[in-house]
């Protein structure tokens, strides 16, 4: 630290905290320790009796924590996100849209290996709104050795968090089910599913009853991928059960499957498969229509995002899978 004139501080970073204290009015920190100095900050550091302060001297290849964390922001710093400007050395960051937010995980990691960095965030792979704070970052100490972020910044490449944009979509409801398609009982999952899809820019635009005939349901599939339905809904008939034919009439309709089982409660009997213009259909267990949450909430965010779920996808699910 050094002693300097108050006027001669601009620029400067003051060395400790700074009470101002306005009688029935004010009185608190009105400059914290840390903060660099401005031309507007002078009068009011004058006014406080302030004609001389301590600074910290930044030493050559030292940086305040201010700019330390603008380099984290921009290896942070992935599509459709805002950051705030520094305060008290944290920045943080914030959903400019409705979307799917990602992390890669494994740069996370090395980030807040590095001593004195830390970054905090939502959870992976989450819905988020427009406005929402995804991360927080900051060094620990007021100056950090700019060789130990320059390292990180050869080593990482930016874009740690990311928020993929819902995209436009139409989605098919085909409900399976000899007692539904011949009145025996009221259908009462496509409303679930209709509800689910409110939280998303999907309009519902074809709801069918299809019976449990295998040739019926492939059909119906194959009607609504050409109608150019983005999102296909096959409800029930999904267990092993001899009777319950959806699994098969997916894949005689043509779409591959990704997955037909997931380690995710409720859900384990869900199946998803894709055509080869990305068009997804799901094959939805009756655990779809009971749960609160199910497997359907935590798949709809990835399709709608568009972003095409693979095997592995699902095994990552485990941990946090067991939902009810």
């Amino acid at each position: 630290m050094k002693q300097v004139k108050t006027r001669d501080a601009v620029g400067m970073v003051l060395a400790h905290d700074h009470t101002q204290i306005i009688v029935e009015k004010f009185k608190g920190v009105r400059f914290p320790k840390g903060h660099i100095i401005k031309e507007e900050d002078i009068p009011i550091m004058l006014e406080m009796g302030k004609e001389t302060i301590f600074v910290f001297e930044l030493q050559p290849g030292m940086l305040h924590e201010d700019d330390a964390a603008v380099i984290l922001r921009h290896l942070c710093m992935g599509q459709n996100l805002r950051a705030s400007s520094p305060q008290e050395g944290k920045i943080e960051l914030f959903a400019e849209c409705d979307g799917l937010l990602t992390i890669d995980a494994q740069k996370l990691f090395q980030l807040n290996m590095t001593e004195h960095v830390v970054i905090s965030a939502r959870e992976n792979n989450i819905p988020v709104h427009v406005g929402d704070k995804v991360a927080a970052m900051r060094v620990v100490p007021l100056v950090i050795e700019e060789s130990r972020l320059s390292a990180l910044q050869a080593a990482i490449e930016p874009g740690v968090f990311n928020v993929h944009a819902y995209r436009n979509m139409t989605a098919a409801i085909l409900v399976t089910g000899s007692e539904v398609q011949t009145g025996r009982i009221k259908d009462t999952f496509s409303p679930v599913v209709i509800q689910r899809l409110t939280n998303f820019p999907v309009e519902t635009k074809i709801v069918r009853e299809v019976g449990d005939d295998p040739d019926e349901i492939k059909n119906a599939i194959l009607e609504a991928h050409q109608a150019g339905i983005h999102i296909i809904f096959c409800t029930g008939g999904m267990s092993v059960d001899p009777d319950d034919h959806t699994p098969g009439a997916i894949q005689k309709a043509g779409a591959k499957p990704v997955t037909y089982g997931t380690p995710v409660f409720p859900g384990a009997m869900f199946m998803l498969a894709y055509f080869d213009d990305d068009v997804a259909v799901m094959g939805l267990p009756g655990g779809v229509m009971f749960s609160k949450k199910s497997i359907l909430d935590v798949v709809l965010p990835h399709v709608v995002a568009g972003h095409r779920l693979t095997k592995s996808d699902f095994a990552n699910m485990a941990i946090g899978g067991l939902l009810s």
